[in-house]
């Protein structure tokens, strides 16, 4: 198992790869501590793999992953959905116990974070 994009989340990122002026970008995906849940997603655009990264091609899009985040990603898919909301990324995690009602922290399914507050990207 690791990390997929859908197919509405590949051409979202690579839309915003597009406006860049560096070819070697990739989207790394990390969960940092914080967040009103405990942990929180993070997306940043990075041009160097480092060594505990593992590498993910999804619908064209290189993904990278450091070792702990893909601890707790693995198997979760990225989604990009446009609603009367806004639009957004959405991180369907399968082991995340509980999530933020903002959807953007969770809590691992072994524990730990309490709350909610509005942790945008």
């Amino acid at each position: 198992m690791s990390v997929v994009l859908t197919e509405s989340a590949a051409a979202k990122v690579q839309g915003l790869l597009e406006g860049e002026d560096n070819a070697a970008l990739s989207l790394r995906v990390f969960v940092s501590g914080g967040g009103c849940s405990g942990f929180q997603y993070g997306f940043t655009f990075d041009d160097e793999i480092k060594e505990n990264d593992t590498v993910v091609e999804s619908h064209g899009v290189k993904l990278l992953v450091d070792q702990m985040s893909l601890d707790l990603l693995n198997g979760a898919e990225i989604d990009y959905q446009t609603s009367i909301q806004g639009e957004s990324f959405v991180i369907r995690n399968p082991n995340a116990g509980s999530t933020c009602g903002c959807g953007k922290s969770f809590t691992p399914s072994d524990g730990g974070g309490s709350g909610c507050a509005n942790a945008g990207y």
